[in-house]
């Protein structure tokens, strides 16, 4: 496939969409803003000097949308039917997702990207006052419907993010959260039961797994009790694979078994007959070490 910018003697072009139909086209982008925790408080509570960061940074996105065309240069003038904008604030980020609707000849990739991009930057100058480290970090396309190429959902990207870090200092026992972790290489994490120089150094359970076992069997859980050390959110764990090198964190690990051989003693079980560790849950051994936190990225890198 060749670039579609570029004329038969290599200059710029705008391609031309006149024989194109018109299709209902939806793109979805996101984007994340890493910030001090102190920060994050301030926007919380409003209390930041220039206003209401996530209001603007909401207007600003819509309007930077609507001005695609011209700030990137070979960009068709599109009319935009509709932009939503949502903010996730976590610890020390806030994740942005901008979903864009049109119904024309092309795409609504780039209104997308925009609308992140220019939210990302709002939140930046309004933050900059009190925060001079901020990190604008991760931004891409999600996924787009509508066109020629039909749907397209970005696989390369694969991630979440840790809600809860969690340890306990005996085995067959309920993990605690704590406010971070220290993973030793080859090792696993610094005071957990869990830990020594065995495949299993590692347990991830996802909050959607805990969810769906409370709703389903009317339980009373707290992230932990399945003696998870990390608690996650937003990837699917259970259809990962052996080998998948995660970065969680500064760290890194090696998934090394899916689910297990359910304990006998395990109280949930005895509860309800039932429990998802063995299932959904994921083990992995440490490659590299590092500290891991509540809010901390999970990814798949490998």
């Amino acid at each position: 496939m060749e670039f579609s910018h570029f004329d038969d003697k290599g200059r710029p072009r705008m391609v031309s969409v006149a024989n194109k139909e018109d299709t209902d086209r939806v793109a979805t982008a996101v984007g994340r803003v890493r910030l001090k925790k102190e920060t994050i408080e301030k926007i919380r509570e409003g209390k930041t000097k220039k206003g209401d960061v996530l209001s603007t940074a909401q207007i600003a996105a819509i309007m930077g949308s609507k001005k695609t065309s011209e700030l990137i240069p070979m960009c068709h003038n599109i009319l935009i039917n509709g932009v939503d904008i949502d903010f996730k604030v976590n610890e020390d980020t806030i994740d942005i997702l901008a979903k864009v609707y049109s119904k024309g000849k092309t795409g609504v990739e780039m209104e997308a990207l925009t609308a992140v991009s220019i939210a990302a930057l709002t939140i930046y100058d309004m933050c900059k006052a009190v925060d001079k480290e901020i990190v604008i970090e991760e931004i891409y396309l999600k996924e787009k419907t509508g066109g020629k190429s039909g749907h397209f959902i970005n696989n390369k990207v694969v991630e979440g993010r840790i809600i809860d870090v969690n340890i306990s200092k005996e085995k067959g026992t309920s993990k605690k959260p704590v406010e971070f972790v220290n993973l030793i290489e080859n090792y696993g994490i610094e005071n957990d039961a869990h830990a020594g120089k065995w495949h299993r150094q590692v347990s991830l359970l996802a909050k959607e797994s805990i969810d769906k076992m409370v709703k389903d069997y009317d339980l009373n859980l707290n992230n932990g009790d399945f003696a998870e050390n990390f608690t996650t959110e937003g990837i699917d764990l259970k259809n990962l694979k052996v080998g998948n090198v995660l970065q969680v964190g500064d760290a890194l690990i090696e998934i090394t078994q899916i689910g297990k051989e359910c304990h006998q003693g395990c109280a949930i079980k005895q509860k309800v007959n039932y429990c998802i560790m063995p299932t959904e849950g994921i083990f992995a051994r440490v490659i590299s070490a590092g500290k891991v936190k509540r809010s901390d990225v999970i990814k798949v890198i490998k």
